[in-house]
């Protein structure tokens, strides 16, 4: 039996068939909705069931038990056990519609181990903009993308990336080393609806492992110099000492934001380190302890994702202040 959804900012209605996902039903009506690994992992296509119910057949990753218990659901998973009315939850705030367009690459430059800097000039006259923490693809020739998060603030038309670089990786360890100033990528942009949200007035919490600092340093940025700014923690997981590819530079950010606190943790630290060692939601839920006043942002990998949600929510995290990226890595060669 086929189910009707309505999107509540909008009021689009589409038809889900027996067995559909929520996303696949509304691609196939050409509702937009938005959304990346598609398979659980990123938490992007997040939703809110306001009216109705959802079912998974399995549950996805990029949500945790508490989070579906105060409603949310994840549209690229979710089932409707009947007909829904649903919030895309950022549907009002007014971010810019993707567009298309060629880019100039300024940089490609070594940032860390596997961590590349790459600096991409967008066309002056065609002025972007774009919500610290969301994402541009890099259109490839097979019609095939690459998604990366800007990872500096907006304004202007030069934009900032670190990109890990994948074994074998087409673009991330193929085409992007062999890329020279002056040459130009095909790109979309901006996608996604991570995206800073300066009207909760909360203090923020942080927390990336790996690249997933990308959209919070562009976050922060935003934030410099700004009389307004909360106290703000930034919790950054890497593997080892090496891997902390703007750990001087962080460290300087605490001359430009309000009450900042920066703690790196490694996970495989030698005997030389002598700061925090482990998993980074632990440390985080050492140090706090109480996070029910906090806004609270994720970036990084799908499992770092997960158990921090797990964690976080025993310690008082609410559902609706808990802002989530999982970082997906595509492996193939073709």
């Amino acid at each position: 039996m086929s189910h009707r959804v309505e999107i509540a900012e909008t009021q689009q209605v589409f038809t889900v068939a027996p067995g559909e996902s929520v996303l696949d039903a509304a691609l196939r009506c050409g509702v937009s909705l938005a959304h990346e690994c598609t398979f659980g992992g990123c938490g992007t296509c997040r939703m809110r069931v306001l009216e109705g119910s959802v079912s998974y057949e399995e549950f996805p990753m990029g949500l945790s038990e508490e989070e579906s218990a105060e409603g949310f659901a994840l549209a690229c998973q979710a089932r409707p056990n009947g007909d829904l009315l649903i919030s895309t939850e950022r549907g009002a705030d007014g971010l810019a519609p993707a567009r298309r367009t060629t880019a100039t690459v300024q940089t490609v430059a070594p940032l860390g181990p596997e961590v590349l800097h790459l600096r991409l000039a967008l066309p002056d006259q065609e002025p972007f903009q774009f919500a610290p923490g969301q994402y541009l693809k890099v259109l490839l020739d097979d019609g095939s993308h690459r998604s990366f998060s800007m990872a500096s603030a907006p304004g202007g038309s030069v934009v900032d990336f670190h990109v890990r670089q994948i074994e074998n990786g087409r673009f991330t360890s193929q085409q992007l080393p062999q890329l020279r100033a002056g040459d130009t990528l095909e790109v979309e942009l901006p996608h996604g609806n991570f995206s800073l949200h300066k009207e909760d007035y909360r203090p923020l919490l942080m927390v990336a492992t790996g690249t997933g600092l990308a959209p919070i340093k562009s976050m922060l940025e935003s934030l410099m110099d700004d009389p307004d700014c909360p106290p703000v923690w930034l919790y950054w997981g890497m593997r080892s000492a090496a891997d902390l590819y703007l750990h001087d530079e962080i460290a300087g950010w605490a001359e430009r934001l309000y009450d900042f606190q920066y703690v790196p943790v490694l996970s495989r630290a030698d005997d030389s380190w002598q700061g925090r060692r482990g998993y980074v939601h632990e440390a985080v839920a050492a140090d706090l302890g109480d996070l029910s006043e906090h806004a609270i942002y994720l970036c990084g990998s799908p499992n770092m994702i997960r158990d921090a949600k797990q964690t976080f929510m025993v310690l008082g995290a609410q559902a609706p202040f808990i802002y989530a990226d999982g970082f997906t890595f595509q492996h193939t060669t073709s």
